[in-house]
């Protein structure tokens, strides 16, 4: 099985087959993925411009990195090679919470997706795979719920999601920014 296989589940995250991600996508399975955020000590936000060429939203605004598990690797485990892959950060990921959601775009793909959502705090700067990532920005959490708040179609779906469901005291600190 190649790598562009995505795990199939049910709405209890209850394996029930495998699938190509790309079909996965036409067809609207729900399926298995990761969405990680990496916090600063400052409390600001490490989010990352999703490159222009990819299947869907491409050079939108999203969390610090996202993918989902290969068929045989668990959500944590893929989310620490994602990160690294992705923005070269190295770093402890805690898991905070998992949602699921539903989205169809225009080009008619469907996310539907059972979303571990880890934190990670660093300080590490990024080192961009270009291929993935046009560019990052750290941003405090208020500013950035004001910003998805005026211009939503800047970001992600799932994203946008993520940062309704934001607690900031789950990464342990005091935001006043």
């Amino acid at each position: 099985m190649n790598n562009n296989h995505v795990v199939l589940v049910n709405e209890r995250d209850e394996v029930i087959g495998t699938m190509e991600k790309l079909e996965a996508h036409r067809v609207g399975h729900l399926h298995r993925a990761f969405s990680v955020m990496v916090i600063n000590s400052k409390g600001e936000i490490l989010i990352q411009k999703r490159a222009s060429d990819k299947y869907h939203s491409g050079g939108l605004w999203s969390n610090t990195c996202c993918s989902h598990p290969r068929p045989g690797e668990d959500a944590f485990s893929s989310a620490v090679n994602r990160l690294q892959h992705e923005m070269g950060i190295t770093g402890v990921l805690k898991l905070e919470y998992h949602f699921i959601y539903k989205h169809q775009f225009k080009n008619g793909l469907t996310e539907y997706e059972f979303d571990y959502v880890f934190s990670c705090l660093s300080d590490q700067l990024p080192q961009i795979n270009t291929k993935e990532v046009e560019e990052y920005a750290y941003v405090s959490y208020h500013k950035l719920k004001s910003a998805i708040e005026k211009e939503p179609e800047k970001y992600t779906v799932w994203f946008r999601e993520i940062v309704k469901k934001l607690d900031m005291s789950l990464f342990g600190l005091f935001v006043t920014t």
